[in-house]
């Protein structure tokens, strides 16, 4: 099948236009707010993706699917504008947030408030002039390590306090909350920091965090939380109880047997992981961790055999990967990236054109998920950015789009949302050096595939 090209339109001449996708914009929105997350949507960019193309049906008859939900934007975003959500995750730190936000309006004002209030009552009887009096009873996770001991002798007994408190709720909302909280700060009194991915603070020129007022930082989180809680139920009132809510922490690909009906989905905004060999598990490892949702070294409690595409680390020592599809100008780049740097052996382009195909193997499997549970004339908006992998530009969104097409799906248009000139630091990518034989530039792009009715 030849590739043909694909109209490049600007934001504005979709309807109501499409917003920045980056995250950054939801710290300052209420439920959004409540975790950093660095891959994430931002509210406004779901907001307008469902006003643009989620049809004319009544809003509590519509079906939205994030199928790599993260922390739950999508669905948060559905939820306020009174829509069925669907999601699907398998980093168990994303679930968690996602769960608790997605159950918040059934969270009783007064039994958070009064949690709080003991919580900083416990703090104040067991942490007296900036330190424990007491040995905590919860044990610091064994298997968890890294270059530099992630919180300093004083903040990890004040950590391991918080969390005598936490494991002593019996109300799992409550317990979830006040759990989620912890995660959402605990990286500003560690000795690491989001530079945007997490790395030690000393690599980054910034001095370790030798002590902090941990029960304050938690509880004034768990504040924020209680206000938004309130917010939500006026909100949400309208429609609460008439709309179904679910996530689920399992891939996408077992999505068929999981909701057991196709056909129903009238829309799905969607960003999988790019082609650009980020590992999404190192930013939550201490969270997954410290929060009893892993054990163990690496990151196997992130589920990150599972994960979309791979990475290049996991796959580039295998024998020969193949594509398990045809689609000609794929197969011509893998071509010309696997002979590249053969000195580097699987650090050299057999390597990267083993993660290639991998990657490219998922999204044809995701495609034809997409194909079963799409309604006639459901549309899907997928984000995607292109990669500079050994000095060869993979336009992924391109891609992606003509993999639909192999799936039965329309791709109706490409919409580029923004360009960027940083990347990973991977052999000759033009974007990080200047000498390279070939330049590209990253951008961020969202293509749009629509089921044919």
């Amino acid at each position: 099948m030849a590739l043909t090209s694909v109209a490049i339109i600007k934001p504005n001449a979709v309807p109501r236009g499409l917003s920045d996708p980056s995250f950054a914009r939801n710290k300052r929105i209420s439920i959004h707010r409540w975790v950093p997350w660095i891959a994430g949507f931002s509210a406004d960019f779901v907001s307008d993706c469902l006003n643009a193309y989620a049809g004319a049906k009544p809003r509590e008859a519509t079906c939205v699917l994030d199928p790599f939900a993260g922390v739950g934007t999508t669905l948060i975003e559905g939820v306020l504008q009174g829509r069925n959500v669907y999601g699907f995750e398998i980093n168990p730190y994303a679930v968690l947030a996602t769960r608790v936000k997605l159950n918040a309006d059934r969270v009783s004002e007064g039994k958070l408030a009064g949690h709080i209030s003991a919580f900083q009552r416990f703090f104040e009887r067991h942490c007296q002039n900036g330190n424990v009096s007491r040995t905590p009873r919860t044990l610091a996770p064994v298997g968890f390590s890294g270059r530099t001991q992630f919180f300093s002798p004083k903040v990890e007994r004040k950590v391991l306090l918080a969390l005598d408190y936490i494991n002593s709720i019996e109300e799992p909302i409550i317990k979830d909350l006040f759990r989620l909280s912890l995660g959402s700060v605990m990286v500003s009194f560690s000795n690491y920091s989001y530079e945007p991915s997490l790395t030690r603070r000393v690599a980054v020129g910034k001095t370790p965090i030798e002590d902090s007022n941990v029960g304050d930082t938690v509880a004034a989180k768990l504040t924020t939380m209680l206000d938004d809680v309130v917010w939500l139920r006026d909100q949400t009132k309208v429609f609460s109880g008439r709309i179904e809510k679910k996530i689920f922490s399992e891939t996408i690909f077992g999505a068929t047997r999981r909701l057991r009906k196709t056909g129903f989905i009238d829309i799905v905004i969607t960003s999988p992981p790019y082609l650009n060999n980020y590992h999404y598990p190192r930013n939550t490892r201490p969270q997954m961790h410290w929060l009893g949702l892993a054990s163990g070294a690496g990151y196997k409690g992130a589920r990150e055999g599972e994960s979309f595409g791979k990475f290049w680390q996991t796959v580039r020592g295998l024998p020969q990967v193949d594509l398990t599809f045809a689609l000609p100008q794929l197969q011509k780049t893998i071509v010309d990236i696997r002979p590249l740097n053969p000195e580097k052996g699987a650090y050299g382009g057999a390597g990267w054109a083993n993660y290639v195909a991998t990657y490219f193997n998922d999204a044809y499997r995701f495609c034809r998920v997409l194909s079963e549970l799409l309604r006639p004339g459901g549309v899907a908006i997928i984000v995607l950015g292109n990669s500079v992998l050994q000095g060869v530009e993979v336009k992924t969104e391109h891609i992606f789009g003509r993999i639909g097409e192999l799936n039965g799906l329309q791709f109706a248009d490409t919409v580029v949302l923004r360009k960027k000139r940083t990347g990973s630091s991977i052999i000759n990518s033009s974007v990080r050096v200047d000498a390279a034989p070939r330049r590209a530039v990253l951008y961020e792009a969202a293509i749009i595939l629509r089921k044919k009715k």
